[in-house]
């Protein structure tokens, strides 16, 4: 059973469900464990991440998962802005209103991302210092390796022409006209900052009721200036990068690179799956098996904070 919460980030209200832990197989003296979660570019709490956080609850872990400004049922304006700065903000704003749930312990707070939350989780732990593991599932960890990537996927023309959409809707935010946007995703050749065979299919599979098939434009901009890999070197706790090895959005090589980059900290899995094939499906129940077996050890109260080395594991 979900619980509406509200939070506030930034002097903005912020939606948010939370997943109460269904035993307590792991709780603590000071409580429960959390994951806090958000979905990547575009998306909304509602759109399959509830495919994780229920197998978390039923595990002894609580869950806590949140829309960004802007989406879903939180509030904000424009709607529909992917900004790198402020979707940070409302994660450290998400993992503060976490820590004051009652029956939470709050020393013992994982992050989970999933393609661009990937990379926002890698570094708003980095920069709190006090959480104690990240899930990086297919993430986006170095913007210039992204487009390097959708480059040699597409050429030159898909990229250009988001480049000349995202001048029309800078424009249109420096005159005070409403938001020039574009579709998240679509088919091969189609205008979208996603194009993937059969991708509107795949994401009606998992898409909830809030999620809208449209971004500011202006996003496309500055896809080259987000690089989270940068902010490896900062972290403090194990984390687990989750690779799809066929995707075509977030490059596999970049996401191999940052989990090099966080050395003892990192654990690396690998799968045959595309970037859109972790919300449901075979895909879906492959990445959480092993998100369970690392989460439950890694939020075990038994276990210490500061032993590194025994979360290394061979690289599949």
């Amino acid at each position: 059973m979900k619980t509406e919460i509200r939070f506030t980030s930034h002097g903005v209200t912020c939606a948010a469900w939370h997943v109460p832990a269904r035993s307590d197989a792991l709780a603590g003296p000071e409580g429960r464990p959390c994951v806090v979660m958000a979905h990547g570019f575009g998306g909304t709490r509602d759109s399959g991440l509830l495919n994780y956080a229920e197998p978390f609850a039923e595990a002894g872990i609580d869950a806590f998962v949140f829309d960004y400004r802007g989406f879903g049922d939180s509030g904000g304006t424009p709607r529909q802005d992917v900004s790198v700065r402020r979707q940070r903000q409302d994660y450290h704003a998400a993992l503060a209103a976490a820590r004051r749930l009652p029956g939470v312990d709050p020393d013992r707070i994982a992050l989970w991302g999933a393609s661009y939350s990937g990379g926002h989780a890698l570094v708003v732990a980095a920069q709190d210092g006090r959480v104690a593991a990240v899930v990086s599932l297919t993430p986006v960890t170095d913007g210039l390796a992204s487009l390097a990537h959708l480059l040699r996927r597409g050429g030159v023309r898909p990229l250009s022409r988001l480049a000349g959409h995202g001048l029309r809707d800078t424009a249109h935010a420096l005159t005070g006209r409403p938001p020039h946007q574009v579709p998240v995703v679509g088919e091969p050749g189609a205008l979208a900052m996603m194009t993937l065979p059969d991708a509107l299919k795949s994401a009606s599979s998992f898409a909830g009721p809030t999620f809208r098939n449209e971004v500011c434009a202006r996003a496309a901009l500055k896809v080259g200036l987000n690089r989270p890999t940068t902010f490896v070197g900062r972290l403090a706790c194990p984390i687990l990068v989750q690779v799809g090895t066929l995707d075509r959005i977030a490059p596999p090589e970049a996401a191999r690179r940052t989990a090099d980059r966080a050395g003892t900290w990192a654990q690396l899995r690998e799968y045959a799956v595309d970037h859109l094939d972790v919300y449901d499906g075979p895909g879906q129940a492959r990445a959480l098996a092993d998100q369970l077996v690392f989460l439950t050890d890694r939020l075990d109260p038994r276990h210490s904070s500061r032993h590194p080395g025994r979360y290394r594991a061979p690289r599949t």
